[in-house]
C-alpha cells in the first residue's frame, strides 16, 4: 500500500485531554492511543501540555475525514469550558457531537 493509499483511507478522531490544572485540550489524530502517548511522553506532544501532567484522556470519537475533524476541532476549541465539560459528561457519539457543533443538521 502506498503512502497516498493509506492517507486516502485514514479515519480521523477528535479527542479531549484533561490536565492536572483541570483544563481541557482538544486535538485530532488518526491514532488516539499513539497520540496520547506522545502527549504523555512530551517529545512529540503539544507544547501546551508539557509539564501539565498527569494527563487523562477523557473523551474521543471517530469523526471520519480530516477536513471534518479539523472543523469539529476548531468549533470545539471555541466552546466555553462548561460546554466542553458537558461533552465529556454526556460523551456524545459522532452524530450527536457534529449536531452540537452545528456541523450537521439534527434530523430528529
Amino acid at each position: 500500500m502506498s503512502q497516498s493509499d493509506s492517507q486516502a483511507i485514514s479515519v480521523w478522531w477528535l479527542y479531549l485531554i484533561r490536565t492536572r490544572q483541570n483544563t481541557l485540550y482538544a486535538g485530532i489524530t488518526t491514532d488516539v492511543e499513539k497520540r496520547f502517548a506522545e502527549h504523555t511522553q512530551g517529545k512529540k506532544g503539544a507544547k501546551y501540555l508539557r509539564a501539565k501532567g498527569p494527563l487523562t484522556l477523557v473523551y474521543y470519537v471517530c469523526i471520519g475525514s480530516r477536513s471534518l475533524a479539523s472543523k469539529a476541532e476548531y468549533r470545539l476549541k471555541r466552546l466555553r469550558k462548561s460546554q466542553k465539560e458537558q461533552i465529556v459528561t454526556i460523551s456524545p457519539d459522532r452524530h450527536q457531537l457534529l449536531s452540537l457543533l452545528a456541523l450537521i443538521e439534527d434530523k430528529g
